[in-house]
């Protein structure tokens, strides 16, 4: 039951596509309940030592990863077992899904996932609903994350999805519509988190654009105080 299965279907995103001006197709997959936690990555880092914060390769992963650990193989009080893991990079969290045999989610199944409270499997269009999303992103940081799976189910049985941890997603970097500033080798980048609300179809959603803008800004190897991950799998 670490997975929850979602059916799929045709999901308006909040991203404009050329291609897909109807909507895009989600083909059925898998998604893990909660996010990954400190102990299972744990595990994965004692399993696979390159991963080690004291081993892994600079292109990898940035100084800071894993860093609220206690020690290469030790999490600490910072980090406690069910807490969600964060301070990882994409490149550690793709390589943990990769280890159990799945993979991350991409930014329109995580969105999909994301779009349904306790009881639909679409929200968005609901006031209360999106007010509730922004006051959970609006809290201040740098408390104590919370265990993951405290928050209630949503109608697909995935819990976590808002207001606990950031997640990465297999496509990132992918999420920019206008790249020539990125091609051209421009360091300015609040320059890509502002192309992202030229890309946004439903701009009411404000949630979804942070989410973009978050996303944008990052490089594989980054790594951050509240950002973690979750795996998926295709379906069979």
């Amino acid at each position: 039951m670490r997975y929850a299965g979602l059916p799929g279907g045709t999901f308006r995103s909040a991203l404009q596509y050329e291609d897909s001006k109807d909507g895009v197709h989600v083909a059925p997959f898998a998604l893990m309940r909660t996010p990954v936690t400190n102990a299972q990555f744990l595990a994965f880092v004692q399993a696979n030592p390159q991963w080690r914060r004291d081993r892994v390769a600079g292109v990898f992963a940035e100084p800071r990863y894993l860093s609220h650990w206690s020690s290469a193989t030790q999490l600490g009080p910072n980090a406690l077992p069910q807490q969600p893991v964060v301070w990882v990079s994409w490149f550690a969290a793709n390589a943990y899904c990769e280890s159990i045999g799945a993979r991350l989610p991409t930014w329109t199944e995580w969105e999909y996932a994301a779009a349904a409270d306790e009881t639909r499997r679409d929200a968005r269009k609901d006031p209360a609903w999106r007010e509730r999303i922004l006051a959970w992103y609006s809290r201040p940081s740098n408390a104590a994350l919370p265990r993951a799976g405290l928050q209630a189910p949503n109608a697909y049985g995935v819990q976590d999805l808002h207001g606990l941890v950031w997640e990465w997603t297999d496509d990132y970097s992918a999420l920019l519509v206008d790249a020539d500033n990125r091609n051209q080798g421009d360091a300015d980048k609040t320059r890509f988190c502002g192309a992202g609300a030229l890309s946004m179809d439903d701009r009411e959603n404000y949630a979804v654009l942070m989410r973009v803008a978050m996303l944008s800004s990052l490089e594989g190897a980054n790594a951050t105080a509240n950002l973690g991950f979750r795996c998926a799998r295709s379906a069979k």
